[in-house]
């Protein structure tokens, strides 16, 4: 009697390279969930996969250059690329530059680069061939998880191009974005960063809708996120460090501050200033209330003594003056933020700055960046020096292999310190048991300009 017998075909496989912000990362975690329930397998290099995705960046012309790069490296080490991302807009040249690329699409359109794969290199194995469902695909480590609220923008910032590559402001449902941080701390996540174009304005383009979650209605309103967000249990009725990013200074950022006092959030904003100086402001088509903000940043320190505020600062913007950029670096020294990034000024395509007069020339551009560096250095390192001493919390990311004398160190982070983007804690002497996640509190010994060192509590 013949038998036969039918084997499973093996699994196409998926490699992604995903550049630029946070946003973009999850939108590659959206899009590899979604090619894994159909069948998928992940590769974790180019030699193994099927196909490539390159989920590109194109808000600066410098990162557009990084992302043709990244499209050229993937299609030299494997040839089957397809293109997605913010500089998917830009199809013609993306094609110009590679012309053997498979496909090209735009920023989070998720169903075109699903069919898009499937065109390219057809699922092998049906969609629920595995009995037990795949959790979702995360590109971060399981101890942190982004979590986005919101696609677009409503602003028309005369540098920015972002509400041309995404849009207008469209936010998610607040029973989602619930249902969604809820699922990602019971599968082990202990900080979410909360991530938009601009999280003050979640939900102004559905009237802060409500919906109902836990028995309750709750409004898509940042202040009404912020609150549940802080009711999640990671155990021991203890929340996740939930950090907001991306906050417009709007007043009701005010209503945040207590429960930041409270424990409910960390003691953290990131608020994208980019200058103090009014005239600049005005040409950059942003509020210009920078006195009215010194005066909430020490309302909010007295509310909240330990919280850390983060920014970033554009130098060289066209018609910027000497006195402009004094007139910043005056603000700094009285606003005194935890932590701050400076970028020099460059030409965005499509960007209404490009039209302004007087342009800054790159060497003023160069020698301002490097002043505005020296001063946030040592407002940095001040502000440190003062935690030494201090018994402070840290989130653990990495555990180092014990040395010649059997210590062990470890890598991780205060709630001054968002990953990626921020400084360091890095400890000695730990436990051996101790892994990534663990939130341990720890003695604060030294300091430099932008890290701590510290040994366990």
């Amino acid at each position: 009697m013949n038998t036969s017998t039918t084997s499973i075909p093996d699994q196409k496989k998926v490699g992604m390279v995903s550049l630029g912000c946070p946003k973009a990362l999850v939108d590659s975690e959206r899009i590899l969930t979604r090619l894994r329930a159909d069948g998928y397998a992940m590769s974790p290099d180019y030699a193994g996969a099927d196909v490539v995705l390159v989920n590109t960046c194109g808000f600066l012309d410098s990162a557009k250059e990084e992302s043709l790069q990244a499209i050229g490296e993937a299609i030299a080490e494997n040839g089957r690329v397809i293109v997605t991302g913010c500089m998917g807009d830009e199809a013609e040249a993306i094609r110009a530059a590679h012309p053997s690329v498979l496909a090209v699409t735009g920023a989070h359109q998720y169903e075109a680069v699903v069919e898009a794969v499937h065109e390219h290199a057809p699922p092998s194995q049906g969609p629920f061939i595995d009995l037990i469902p795949q959790p979702d695909v995360k590109l971060t480590p399981r101890h942190y998880s982004y979590l986005k609220i919101s696609e677009g923008c409503n602003h028309s910032c005369a540098f920015c191009i972002i509400p041309d590559l995404r849009g207008k402001l469209a936010s998610r449902r607040i029973d989602a974005v619930l249902r969604e941080a809820e699922k990602l701390v019971a599968a082990g996540t202990k900080e979410l960063l909360v991530i938009s174009q601009d999280t003050s304005a979640y939900g102004v383009d559905t009237r802060h809708e409500s919906r109902e979650w836990k028995g309750r209605e709750v409004r898509a309103h940042m202040t009404d996120l912020a609150r549940e967000l802080g009711q999640l249990d990671i155990g021991g009725g203890v929340p996740p460090w939930v950090r907001l990013h991306y906050v417009y200074p709007y007043p009701h950022v005010d209503a945040v501050i207590p429960l930041m006092a409270e424990g409910l959030l960390a003691p953290y904003l990131d608020i994208p200033f980019q200058h103090a100086s009014p005239k600049v402001l005005r040409a950059m088509k942003r509020p210009a209330n920078e006195a009215k903000v010194l005066e909430r940043l020490k309302g909010w320190r007295e509310i909240c003594p330990d919280i850390a505020i983060r920014s970033s600062f554009v130098v060289g913007f066209p018609g910027e003056t000497e006195d402009d950029f004094k007139y910043l670096l005056d603000w700094l020294e009285e606003a005194q933020l935890d932590r701050v990034g400076a970028f020099r000024f460059e030409p965005v395509e499509g960007a209404q700055a490009n039209a302004l007069p007087d342009p800054v020339p790159e060497a003023v551009k160069e020698e301002r960046y490097a002043r505005i560096m020296e001063v946030t250095e040592r407002i940095s390192a001040a502000k440190l020096q003062e935690r030494v001493g201090k018994t402070i919390p840290v989130i653990i990311d990495e555990v180092g292999e014990p040395d010649e004398d059997g210590d062990i160190g470890a890598t991780g982070r205060s709630q001054a310190d968002a990953p990626e983007i921020d400084g360091a804690v890095y400890l000695r002497n730990v436990p051996a048991a101790l892994t990534a996640g663990d939130i341990v509190s720890a003695v604060v010994e030294d300091a430099d300009a932008h890290d701590l060192f510290a040994a366990p509590a």
